[in-house]
């Protein structure tokens, strides 16, 4: 029964994601940044209804009150375990601006959307050049009036796991002096890796007070994003916390055996 709800579930995704490509963006490229975002990000919302209706996965938010509402842009620094968090967050506040790898941009009509929303597209495999190239985009879509939404981790992360935190951007919010918006959430443990497994329940998300940067060191500005994402992440989820190393070590004794 969790395939076939999952089944019924991306068959609605997909269909949705063609409609929107198609139609819709092309409609909101004419349109101003902001009434863009949100022409096409209604593909967004559907998602998350259609997966409560079809697979009855919830969430819960705390710390609401945290988020700007007079316009202010920030630094939205959030952990990274599954697709949904990368739909969600969009919808904080707009215009928003995505840190993602380039090869999303060239998924027919995924990255169609993703393209119109002025994204922040890196090559992970160069990571200097990419930390450039952040740097670079991320302070002009930030002057530009966009919030830039980025995952430290660089990339997902199982429940129960914790990857290295890239300090890229703590150091977009320092260097330009914004403030940092971090985001909790085990999104992971509904949305699992497993394309066919969507376990229904609440995902809770949580939004932490804003972390102000002007005139403070980056590593301190690292350090105190990395220690409030691992705690919150820790106190929302019922799994153990394990490093990726780790759980790759583990993984290695077990094939040597």
């Amino acid at each position: 029964m969790t395939a076939l709800r999952a089944i019924i579930f991306y068959l609605g995704y997909s269909l949705a994601l063609v409609l929107v490509s198609s139609i819709v963006t092309p409609i909101a490229l004419l349109t101003p940044p902001k009434t863009r975002a949100w022409l096409i990000l209604r593909y967004n919302w559907f998602v998350l209804l259609w997966l409560r209706i079809t697979c009855g996965v919830r969430y819960e938010i705390e710390g609401a009150e945290h988020i700007p509402q007079n316009g202010e842009t920030v630094v939205i620094l959030a952990n990274h375990q599954s697709e949904w968090e990368t739909l969600y967050l969009q919808l904080v506040t707009q215009p928003m601006s995505t840190v993602l790898k380039q090869e999303l941009l060239k998924i027919p009509f995924f990255g169609w959307g993703m393209k119109a929303l002025q994204p922040i597209p890196v090559d992970r495999s160069k990571p200097a050049a990419a930390m450039k190239q952040l740097l670079k985009e991320g302070k002009q879509r930030l002057d530009e009036g966009f919030s830039v939404l980025a995952f430290p981790e660089g990339t997902r992360t199982e429940p129960g796991t914790r990857g290295d935190h890239k300090k890229g951007g703590a150091m977009l919010a320092t260097k330009s002096g914004k403030a940092i918006l971090p985001v909790a959430h085990n999104a992971g443990e509904h949305w699992t890796s497993s394309p066919l497994k969507k376990k229904a329940g609440t995902i809770r998300v949580c939004f932490g007070p804003l972390i102000q940067t002007e005139g403070r060191h980056v590593n301190d500005v690292h350090a105190e994003v990395t220690e409030w994402l691992e705690a919150q992440v820790d106190r929302l989820s019922d799994l153990p916390p394990v490093r990726v190393e780790e759980k790759k070590a583990e993984a290695t004794e077990k094939s040597a055996d």
